[in-house]
């Protein structure tokens, strides 16, 4: 299975997937750690976490999958929704919260 497939296993099997450096309870970075925060604030309990840090070819691997360079990046219902400023824009116009109200 290449890297690709997995990365698309993961996302097509669980219905939130951030991919981060570190975990929930303790992310490396700060944009991971808002990131988290913000999944919290609207409510996001099926959380599934993937630690970037502990799979090199899932790191470089998940800025091919969604054409998107930087980490964390949010998948909702299989589809890229950003990496934490996006969240954070989207937190602030309500607009995730309606996506998690709706998912």
């Amino acid at each position: 299975m290449t890297t690709q497939e997995r990365i698309k296993q993961i996302v097509d099997s669980n219905s939130v997937v951030l991919f981060m450096k570190g975990t929930a309870q303790f992310p490396m970075c700060g944009f991971s750690g808002r990131a988290i925060q913000i999944l919290k604030a609207v409510g996001a309990n099926q959380l599934h976490t993937v630690n970037v840090l502990e799979d090199d070819e899932i790191r470089q691997g998940i800025k091919e999958f969604a054409n998107w360079p930087t980490i964390p990046q949010l998948y909702l219902n299989g589809e890229f929704i950003g990496g934490s400023d996006i969240m954070m824009e989207m937190y602030e116009s309500g607009e995730l919260q309606q996506l998690f109200t709706t998912a």
